[in-house]
């Protein structure tokens, strides 16, 4: 009988493979996965239970192990802050780890009847931002290439694809490393889009997804933002201006702009080439995405995923 790893790496990481991996987890946890509902399939699977107000997350593999640990360590102390944020179930030992894929446990949000805001966004990430870590608390830096070769080795998209990508990976690193920041590091959730933000039945707009923390410049949080809105063009001006005031700063008008589009740009496309097989419309999307970076003047018409 194949080992879990090499059963693993032949099957990949796929909703199936997902579900589970969660129904294992719940069992070990004492839940009850009877009715479980697949509500996000991305670079970690989501699954919110019926038999309680829980969520259920799923990373792709072993090596997004201590990346969990600090998703764990990163809610314990938002809690401590008081910090409107998504907390892990206090009385689960986790993350856990099944079949090599960590596993952790989120008190269910109970979402009202609105999205967040951009101005929300701004605000929230100004209050992060502000924060001081506490002893004991580490955060690596962020590191915008960290997953690309991981991504690139397991995605199943063609090797001319996989080519042009590692070609603008190396360009995009030599100019990364001519940036100059003028800020001084702190808290940076690393993943700064408004979809991770969630407003509650109260009211409260509450931060999620903790995998990107860290502890570095803040331009890579405000990068998402802007590429959105000046590239792809996925806000109205009224919207992004609404992020500019509540934030206190326009990323587009720093010299080192336009190196972070790029890097935002080859990270929307490298983390959706991973499912690429899960959907003709991931696919499709794909195809949109790599056929524009091919070509930085053309215009990004992306659909939002």
């Amino acid at each position: 009988m194949a080992s879990d790893a090499a059963r693993s790496s032949e099957e990949g990481f796929t909703s199936a493979r997902a579900a589970r991996v969660m129904a294992a987890a719940c069992r070990s946890a004492g839940l009850s996965d009877t009715g479980a509902e697949l509500i996000r399939f991305g670079e970690n699977a989501l699954f919110r239970l019926t038999s309680a107000p829980v969520v259920v997350r799923i990373a792709r593999g072993p090596e997004w192990l201590s990346t969990a640990r600090k998703e764990v360590e990163v809610s314990s102390w938002l809690a401590d802050e008081a910090f409107p944020a998504s907390r892990v179930l206090e009385d689960v030992e986790q993350p856990l780890s099944i079949e090599g894929h960590p596993v952790t446990f989120w008190h269910l949000i109970e979402e009202g009847d609105r999205k967040a805001t951009y101005g929300e966004l701004g605000a929230a990430l100004r209050g992060v931002h502000s924060l001081t870590l506490p002893a004991g608390l580490e955060l690596p830096p962020f590191e915008p290439f960290d997953k690309w070769e991981l991504r690139l080795e397991m995605a199943p998209i063609p090797e001319d694809d996989k080519a042009f990508l590692r070609k603008r990976q190396r360009e995009l690193q030599d100019k990364y490393a001519e940036l100059s920041f003028e800020t001084t590091k702190g808290p940076v959730h690393g993943d700064a889009h408004v979809q991770n933000l969630m407003v509650n039945k109260q009211g409260e707009v509450i931060l999620i997804d903790f995998e990107g923390f860290c502890f570095d410049h803040p331009e890579w949080d405000l990068m998402v933002t802007a590429v959105e809105h000046h590239s792809i063009g996925w806000q109205t001006d009224d919207q992004y201006a609404d992020f500019v005031v509540a934030y206190g700063r326009d990323l587009y008008e720093w010299q080192g702009y336009p190196t972070l589009r790029g890097i935002q740009e080859f990270g929307m496309t490298t983390w959706l080439m991973q499912n690429v097989n899960e959907s003709d419309s991931v696919g499709e999307e794909y195809q949109r995405r790599i056929a524009s970076l091919r070509d930085d003047n053309a215009p990004r018409d992306w659909r939002p995923w």
